[in-house]
């Protein structure tokens, strides 16, 4: 039961970090201005801000490993 409830948290905070990564890469964001509801606004805030903090710890990590270059 518990090893489900941490396989689906690790499943939702990857699908934060793809969606901080498509809005990084091409703008498209959740219309969070649609979403009724301030508590369940609020709480589509808080997981995307997840998924940008995800990104930028990865993007930490794979700028100081030696193994990832970066080109541009």
């Amino acid at each position: 039961m518990l090893g489900k409830l941490f396989h689906y948290a690790f499943d939702a905070i990857l699908l934060s970090a793809v969606l901080a990564g498509i809005k990084r890469s091409t703008g498209l964001t959740v219309a969070r201005n649609k979403i009724e509801g301030k508590d369940a606004r609020s709480a589509v805030d808080k997981y995307l801000d997840i998924g940008e903090w995800v990104m930028d710890q990865g993007i930490i990590f794979m700028s100081t490993s030696k193994y990832f270059e970066r080109k541009r």
